[in-house]
């Protein structure tokens, strides 16, 4: 949910889109209608037969509106009937107390009849260290904190009391609790740290690469994710165990994509991922594993991008574009270059316009997805990673008209 009207000379007037971005550049009533396109376009997503339809957590920027994406999941479970509302994630290291996304996410669950696809990031630095002042070097034994308490919290039917080092509660007592037995699936937004893949592994959720750099340039780091798994001996390696982010446009050619897009996703590329350098790694953010690890060779770039043309950004990987058929060549590509099984489509690029999102959407999920949807058989059972609705969720009632008229009474009574 970028902000779409970030002016041309940005990157020259504005050191930042993150963390420091002039915030009168944000207009509230032009907000209005921003966010209320956006969720247009994850419910119109939703009745194409996407899977799922994605939020996430980000703060003080102009790359994307949602500080609180359980905001956008509640307006979502609502207005959807099939789709999982995947929420990766809540940034569990900021939230005092934790316990407060245990019963958030468990609303959502049951709100939607059990759609609830969790996810639990880390946290950009940005986010985490600058904008809502985490000490960059306890982010992460603050993170695993949270994850505890909020796992006891879904697990355990009886209240206990919870005394951690920054969280310390007498009575942990959820309600409601969540729908889906012992808890939602969780995904794990990843893109800094090798510590996640061991966490992943630990605990039997899906890695989840998040980056704009395009399946080319991830290759060496999914690599290391599934020789990781190899090297842990886990019981199996289901492509679902994997998820990978992509931007991607449709159009009925090679050229028309190019003509329909090119300045959104330039728009996107060139101003929406403008940041100052000093705000992307907090020193004591990286752990020395990490760093000493050589994986930030392969991903410490992520939030730095120079200006790149059309050209470089579709040769690159970074966008794949063009045609249904040039299109589906390239995510079997990566879904079997990276092995990875659950697949983000980011459809909506920069301050593309309604019209072009649904049109690019619309071709995807007509012309493209469905040969994508075989690629695994033999893992096709797989539903470890992925929700469990109910089979007969209850249908919100269309909205009243005028004054509702008094119940009848099952019968008369005198005095």
């Amino acid at each position: 949910m970028p902000w779409p009207d970030l002016p041309d000379d940005f990157r020259e007037r504005y050191r930042s889109v993150w963390v420091d971005i002039d915030s009168r550049l944000f207009e509230p009533r032009r907000g209005h209608e921003v966010y209320n396109t956006y969720l247009d376009q994850l419910e119109y997503a939703a009745s194409l037969g996407f899977d799922g339809i994605g939020c996430n957590e980000h703060h003080q920027n102009g790359y994307g509106l949602m500080p609180s994406p359980n905001l956008i999941a509640a307006a979502l479970a609502r207005r959807t009937r099939d789709a999982a509302i995947v929420v990766l994630g809540n940034s569990i290291a900021l939230y005092n107390p934790p316990v407060r996304v245990a019963e958030e996410f468990a609303m959502l669950d049951v709100i939607s009849g059990g759609r609830l696809v969790a996810g639990f990031p880390v946290g950009t630095s940005m986010d985490t260290n600058y904008c809502y002042g985490q000490i960059p070097a306890l982010t992460r034994e603050k993170y695993a904190e949270a994850h505890e308490l909020i796992m006891r919290a879904w697990r355990e039917p009886e209240p206990f009391a919870f005394n951690g080092r920054y969280t310390k509660l007498r009575y942990v007592n959820l309600w409601p609790r969540p729908l889906q037995k012992p808890h939602p699936p969780i995904h794990i937004p990843g893109g800094g740290s090798v510590e996640t893949y061991d966490f992943c592994i630990d605990n039997t959720y899906s890695y989840s690469y998040l980056s704009f750099s395009g399946y080319l340039r991830a290759r060496a780091l999914m690599e290391g994710y599934w020789e990781r798994v190899a090297q842990r001996n886990t019981p199996d390696s289901s492509p679902y165990r994997a998820g990978f982010a992509q931007t991607i446009c449709v159009a009925e050619t090679d050229a028309e994509a190019e003509r329909l897009y090119a300045e959104h996703v330039l728009y996107f590329y060139n101003r929406c991922l403008h940041i100052f350098p000093g705000f992307a790694d907090a020193p004591g953010y990286r752990t020395i594993k990490t760093i000493q690890s050589g994986a930030l060779a392969q991903y410490g770039a992520r939030f730095r991008y120079q200006p790149m043309t059309w050209k470089e950004l579709i040769e690159g990987g970074h966008v794949i574009a063009g045609s249904p058929e040039t299109v589906r060549q390239r995510m079997e590509d990566l879904i079997r270059g990276l092995r990875v099984g659950n697949i983000f489509c980011l459809l909506h690029v920069g301050n593309m316009p309604n019209e072009k999102t649904m049109y690019s959407t619309r071709l995807f999920a007509e012309r493209v997805m469905p040969a994508l949807r075989g690629m695994w058989p033999d893992y096709a059972g797989d539903d470890r990673f992925w929700c469990h609705p109910l089979e007969n969720p209850v249908t919100p009632a269309p909205l009243a008209r005028g004054f509702a008229a008094a119940p009848a009474c099952d019968a008369e009574v005198s005095p």
